[in-house]
């Protein structure tokens, strides 16, 4: 390997970069800086493309366990006129959340009292009872709300859960087109919107890579030489529950 090159090792094999002089360096991170501001703007119209989305109006009553009892929908924007969902992964009997859920919820701690400043509320939602969400979610030390639809049909409703039928046929409706859900629940984020008069709107949803900028993690690791390395057949076989790693 000649002076200026550098070896990085990855999961997928060995790479050389060019290394060059600090002068050299900004030039060409200038010049991808122009791509990322491009990026960027995209990005902006994008999100202002999906505001102007139409809304679906809820005409269902729906009702979830939560710590103080039974609650309706509504109850959930805690005052807020937004709420998001998170469809947690948990089935009834799994005795344990989804760990890629998990992953994804330990960069939820926290951010609650800061969508509260811009009229959202954050909740987490899944079908197991709540006596099976509540010791998990002790024992991953989250504080945000999570509620339980367990005997509702909210999570079916909204496209991230599926019969048994569902299930072994391989044939289902998920993320916007008939697919193998692989499982009776899977992973998603609903937004919604309450009106003056109290009605709710769907006003967007999200399922699969659509919930990768939830995930800051992911976003940290994007940044980095190496990137998320992960295994292109199955991206996510290292993740585990964060009190599972070995130190």
């Amino acid at each position: 390997m000649s002076a200026d090159m550098a070896k990085i090792k990855t999961r997928n094999g060995t790479s050389e970069h060019k290394a060059v002089s600090k002068k050299d360096w900004i030039a060409v991170r200038q010049t991808f800086l122009a791509k990322e501001k491009e990026f960027t703007h995209l990005r902006d119209q994008l999100n202002e493309q999906r505001r102007q989305l139409p809304w679906f109006k809820i005409d269902k009553d729906y009702t979830f366990d939560g710590p103080k009892g039974k609650v309706a929908l509504s109850d959930l924007f805690d005052g807020k006129t937004q709420l998001i969902v998170y469809h947690f992964m948990f089935g009834p009997e799994w005795g344990e959340g989804c760990a890629h859920c998990s992953f994804w919820s330990d960069s939820y701690e926290g951010n609650a009292v800061h969508l509260a400043q811009r009229d959202t509320a954050f909740v987490a939602v899944s079908r197991a009872p709540l006596k099976e969400i509540e010791p998990f979610k002790k024992r991953m030390g989250w504080t945000f709300k999570w509620y339980s639809s367990f005997g509702s049909d909210f999570n079916f409703d909204f496209f991230a859960s599926f019969t048994d039928q569902e299930v072994e046929n391989q044939k289902a409706f998920f993320n916007f087109k008939e697919s193998d859900p692989g499982t009776t629940d899977r992973e998603g984020a609903s937004a919604f919107y309450k009106d003056e008069n109290g009605d709710i709107y769907l006003t967007y949803s999200t399922f699969a890579r659509g919930i990768d900028l939830l995930n800051t993690a992911y976003n940290l690791l994007d940044l980095t030489a190496k990137g998320r390395d992960e295994n292109p057949e199955m991206p996510q076989d290292w993740v585990d529950y964060h009190d599972k790693y070995e130190a």
